[in-house]
């Protein structure tokens, strides 16, 4: 189902439409709405806002018009008034000096901000197998984190704990 039609649904929702006739107006059945509708438990979601300190899309095409311009870091975070290290997290994050575009960067930002997250562990099975292994052995569950990086597999960043 579309945003939009899940904004219909909670606008109908509201106004004290059943879900029989939320899905007739949608051409749903109602058991699409009622799933809808019982992820949130029938409470309208708030509405996803930004970060106050979060990259605007216009500060993102600033970052892409001063690397087309081959400026340096530096010099891009002093005119948006920005740490050097913010313009070269967001350019390292969304594809390197010669891949960075502001549309898809926001885009991607906007995405990988959504809650709930799932955890490393429902991630990676690997991870999760030593976890549970480690536990087994009596292990605190401190312990596991802290000895990652003994592990073999555990050099990528995505498996570390902590």
């Amino acid at each position: 189902m579309s945003d939009e039609q899940k904004r219909e649904v909670w606008r109908r929702w509201r106004d004290g439409q059943s879900l029989s006739e939320i899905g007739r107006a949608l051409g749903k059945v109602p058991g699409s709405i009622h799933g809808v509708v019982a992820a949130n438990g029938g409470f309208v979601p708030a509405a996803r806002t930004r970060s106050a300190g979060v990259l605007s899309l216009a500060e993102r095409e600033e970052i892409s018009r001063g690397l087309a311009a081959g400026d340096s870091f530096r010099a891009i975070a002093g005119r948006l008034g920005r740490a050097p290290s913010t313009v070269s997290r967001e350019v390292g994050r969304h594809g390197g000096r010669e891949k960075y575009r502001a549309a898809r960067a926001d885009e991607g930002a906007w995405g990988n901000a959504r809650r709930p997250k799932s955890c490393l562990l429902q991630q990676s099975p690997a991870l999760r197998d030593t976890v549970a292994g480690k536990l087994k052995e009596d292990w605190s569950p401190r312990h596991p984190a802290s000895a990652s990086s003994s592990i073999e597999w555990s050099r990528a960043p995505s498996s570390r704990l902590a």
